[in-house]
């Protein structure tokens, strides 16, 4: 069975989103790739991942989107021009990308990548766990 088989859109899920926060994490998590990602720094849903000692795969993507704002000092220091262009597409360190999956435990949770570098010596973005949701 393939992992991370995208819901298709369809106009009644595009309308409607039929899912509710149970639980809030915001935890680092260790992502689990198949193969390689071909953009380290924009990367698709991952296979599986690692929170708390236990590993979770990810048997279907429900969703996805992403986040371009920018924040903090981030946000005062590019031209209005070029904030715009951002804004669509990322710049340097800025950005998220959110997957909302169902894994092999019959969980539903938004997990995501952030671009920003940890420090100067950890240039490569993390991943989170954002919260669990439920279908409603």
């Amino acid at each position: 069975m393939p992992f991370c088989r995208p819901m298709i859109p369809t106009r009644s899920n595009l309308l409607a989103d039929n899912y509710q926060p149970i639980h809030f994490f915001d935890q680092p998590i260790e992502p689990i790739f198949d193969t390689p990602p071909a953009r380290e720094k924009s990367p698709d849903c991952p296979n599986g991942f690692t929170w708390e000692n236990k590993i979770y795969r990810v048997i279907e993507m429900l969703s996805s989107w992403s986040d371009f704002t920018r924040r903090g000092k981030m946000a005062r220091n590019m031209r209005p021009a070029h904030a715009a262009v951002a804004s669509s597409r990322g710049s340097l360190n800025v950005g998220r990308f959110y997957f909302r999956v169902r894994t092999d435990t019959d969980q539903i949770f938004d997990i995501y990548y952030d671009r920003a570098m940890k420090n100067v010596d950890e240039r490569k973005g993390q991943w989170f766990i954002y919260r669990e949701m439920r279908e409603e």
